[in-house]
């Protein structure tokens, strides 16, 4: 049950913080995916793929390649299948694979988002979640949140 709450608490103070800070800010800090990270982050901590490198390099790296793919071929439907194929394929290739990061070229590229959204709400956004992760995961004594930095 602990574990529960813990990922209730987690992953609603987590969103709702980017909420706030959007709104205080007026700048974009929350894009979808980031729901299905906290996921990860709060519920399955210890895994590869939830780890600070995971979630910041995941989202950093196939939110750029969903940017460039735009910006040098378009959105059109083979262009948005074929971000998300090389997103994957970068992700395993610098070992920062996070299946919630899947998603960012789609939502890049059917947004028509440009090169301002990888630093906001993507970079900026997959920071304030490790951050909160790190905060909410070590407040129990039985997790160590990461597991590894690299």
């Amino acid at each position: 049950m602990k574990d529960v709450m813990t990922g209730f608490i987690g992953g609603f103070l987590t969103i709702y913080m980017l909420i706030l800070v959007t709104n205080l800010t007026m700048i974009s800090w929350l894009m979808a995916p980031f729901g299905a990270s906290c996921v990860l982050a709060f519920s399955a901590w210890n895994a590869p793929l939830s780890q600070p490198r995971n979630i910041i390099g995941g989202h950093f790296v196939s939110s750029f390649v969903g940017l460039s793919v735009a910006t040098l071929i378009g959105t059109e439907p083979w262009s948005v299948g074929m971000a998300v194929g090389l997103a994957i394929s970068c992700m395993m290739l610098t070992k920062t694979t996070h299946p919630p990061a899947g998603a960012d070229p789609i939502v890049i590229m059917l947004g028509s988002y440009n090169w301002s959204y990888l630093f906001s709400p993507v970079l900026t956004g997959s920071v304030l979640i490790v951050i909160m992760a790190l905060l909410i995961n070590n407040l129990r004594q039985n997790r160590r949140y990461p597991i590894f930095w690299y």
